[in-house]
């Protein structure tokens, strides 16, 4: 039997765009608590309520951490289509996934965030479902003690990482 497909208006849903920045203020929370779990790693999940742009970090309870591993109890996740990854520390500052990341990455979300030590600037990379590294823009409101050059994560082979220091103010893509 033929059916039909729905055509949607106003092109491609917000569940669907290309993640290609991440909020300030999520960055900011997730390497506070990379930072915070040393020595021990870190869970999260990433939560998108702008198209294209990752504006929330989500804790799940009962995660579970150790020296080695983070441990999500995805099945605690509410029914969200908002949720398009995770975020996790490698307390070694190691900031390439491992083959357990690998599977997780490609059987959950889109976009995945690694930590690592020290917890600042330059100390995260971000990477597709298939452990690609991609590039990722930081938007926020700028802030009185940050400085005035702008954060963008380059995979290999792009623009250098920003240097060490205090972390920098709004990408103007």
């Amino acid at each position: 039997m033929f059916r039909p497909t729905r055509k949607r208006r106003g092109g491609p849903s917000r569940f669907s765009a290309r993640l290609t920045a991440v909020r300030r203020d999520c960055l900011d929370s997730a390497l506070a608590c990379g930072r915070s779990s040393y020595p021990n790693e870190f869970g999260g999940l990433l939560r998108s309520e702008e198209a294209g742009v990752i504006t929330e970090l989500l804790l799940l309870p009962g995660t579970t951490a150790g020296r080695r591993h983070a441990n999500f109890l995805l099945y605690m996740l509410p029914a969200d289509l908002s949720v398009v990854g995770t975020v996790h520390s490698h307390p070694s500052g190691a900031l390439f996934p491992s083959e357990a990341d690998l599977m997780l990455f490609r059987h959950w979300g889109t976009r995945h965030f690694i930590l690592g030590y020290p917890f600042g600037v330059g100390s995260w990379r971000a990477y597709d479902g298939n452990g690609e590294e991609v590039h990722m823009a930081v938007r926020g409101p700028l802030d009185a003690t940050r400085a005035p050059t702008p954060e963008v994560y380059h995979p290999r082979g792009g623009a250098p990482s920003p240097p060490p220091g205090p972390l920098p103010s709004e990408d103007a893509e």
